[in-house]
C-alpha cells in the first residue's frame, strides 16, 4: 500500500515506534526490504538517494519501488534520500515518488529556508511530505568525512522551531552525533538534542546515519522522539559479504546465484534492525 510521508509517521507515532528508512540501490535490496516488511508486518520506507543515482537512474528505479510499494501488504512510502538539487527534486515528484528529502543543510541558514520553503510548496500542492535537515552530520552521504567533532554539527533546538514554523515541513532530520557510514568507534550521542527538538517542533524527527548504533541507542533515540531512521551502510555491508563468500566458494560461476544470496543476507540485517525500530525485541 503506497502511503506519503505523513501518514507512514503517524503510525510510528500512534505507535511510538520509528520507522526504517532504507535505500534501495537496486532490485536486489528493493526484495529484501519489502520481504522482510512484509514477513515482520511493518510499515517501511524504501529510498533512492540522490549520491546513488550513479548507480541506478531514477527514471529506471521509480517504476520499480513504486509498483512493488502498491502491491505491498504493509504501508510503503517511496522517498528520495538527500535530495541536494532542484532537478532530482522535480524528477522524483514527476514521477510518483510519495516523499522528498530537500537537504540543504550545507548552505547558510536562510538559504536552506527559502529552498526548503519552496519546496514544500511545491510538493504539498501534490499531496507529497517533505523532510529537510537542519544541523550537519560530521560525514558526507559517501561516507566522506567534513569534520571529526560532531558536537560543532548539533542542531539548534531554538532554531529547529524557527526553520520548522518559516518552511512547514513534515519532518526534521537533526543532528545529534550520528554519522553517515561506516562507525570507526562507537557513536556518543546527544539525546537531549533530541528531546528539545522534539519539544520546540512537535513534528516527527529523523535519525540520519543510523546503521551502527546500538540497540539501546536505537531504543533511547525513538523515546526521545525519532519516528524515521535511516538505514543503508550495514545492510550493504552484510550482501557484500555474503557475496564475496559465495565467490570465494567458487561452487557457482553465475552471477545470479551472488546477487541471491547477497539479496537474502541483506533481508536478515533489514529484519534485525526493523525489530529494533518497531520495538519488537
Amino acid at each position: 500500500m503506497l502511503v506519503n510521508l505523513k501518514e507512514i509517521l503517524k503510525i510510528a507515532e500512534d505507535r511510538k515506534i520509528a520507522i526504517g528508512s532504507f535505500n534501495a540501490t537496486g532490485l536486489d535490496s528493493i526484495q529484501a526490504i519489502i520481504s522482510a516488511a512484509e514477513e515482520l508486518n511493518v510499515p517501511v520506507i524504501i529510498a533512492h538517494a540522490e549520491v546513488h543515482n550513479v548507480f541506478n537512474d531514477i527514471s529506471l528505479v521509480a517504476p520499480v519501488m513504486l509498483a512493488v510499494a502498491k502491491n505491498a501488504k504493509v504501508p510503503v512510502c517511496v522517498h528520495l534520500d538527500h535530495g541536494v538539487s532542484m532537478k532530482m527534486i522535480d524528477r522524483a515528484l514527476e514521477l510518483g515518488f510519495t516523499s522528498v528529502m530537500i537537504d540543504a543543510s550545507a548552505l547558510p541558514y536562510e538559504e536552506n529556508v527559502k529552498i526548503t520553503k519552496d519546496v514544500v510548496k511545491k510538493a504539498h500542492a501534490l499531496n507529497v511530505s517533505v523532510e529537510a535537515e537542519l544541523g550537519r552530520l560530521p560525514t558526507n552521504e559517501d561516507g566522506s568525512e567534513v569534520e571529526m567533532n560532531p558536537e560543532n554539527f548539533y542542531t539548534d533546538p531554538k532554531q529547529a522551531q524557527e526553520f520548522v514554523n518559516a518552511t512547514g515541513v513534515d519532518a526534521l532530520a537533526v543532528c545529534f552525533g550520528t554519522s553517515h557510514g561506516f562507525y570507526k568507534a562507537a557513536p556518543k550521542l546527544n539525546f537531549k538534542v533530541v528531546e528539545e527538538c522534539r519539544k520546540s517542533t512537535h513534528l516527527p524527527l529523523v535519525m540520519h546515519g543510523g546503521s551502527g548504533v546500538s540497540e539501546e541507542g536505537f531504543k533511547h533515540a525513538i523515546d526521545a522522539g525519532i519516528r524515521k531512521i535511516n538505514y543503508y551502510s550495514y545492510m550493504s555491508k552484510a550482501g557484500y559479504l555474503k557475496a564475496k563468500e559465495v565467490i570465494e566458494s567458487n561452487k557457482t560461476l553465475y552471477f545470479h546465484d551472488v546477487v541471491y544470496a547477497a539479496m537474502k543476507a541483506m533481508k536478515e540485517n533489514v529484519k534485525e534492525a526493523m525489530e529494533v525500530f518497531a520495538k519488537m525485541k
